[in-house]
């Protein structure tokens, strides 16, 4: 797991307040909505919010590509560290 991907868990669980969930519950892979996480919309709004303010990077929600970008932990991760490059 990368660094980036560990932030990431930490932003979701903080931002979400997920209380009974540890970083090591989050897979990387999984989906971040429906069958894996069981996120939301909603909670995908706050999460951007949270990305947005965190690394200065504004996901769009009408970009073709952010149903990809928001598919999983690892594809925010290399989404936000391709955009901080």
């Amino acid at each position: 797991m990368s660094e980036m991907e560990t932030e990431i868990k930490n932003l979701i669980i903080d931002t979400l307040a997920l209380e009974d969930v540890d970083v090591a519950d989050i897979d990387s892979n999984a989906p971040l909505f429906n069958d894996g996480l069981g996120l939301d919309s909603i909670d995908a709004l706050e999460l951007g919010l949270a990305i947005r303010k965190t690394y200065q990077i504004k996901i769009d929600a009408e970009r073709d590509d952010v149903v990809k970008i928001f598919a999983s932990v690892a594809t925010l991760a290399r989404y936000i560290e391709s955009i901080r490059q």
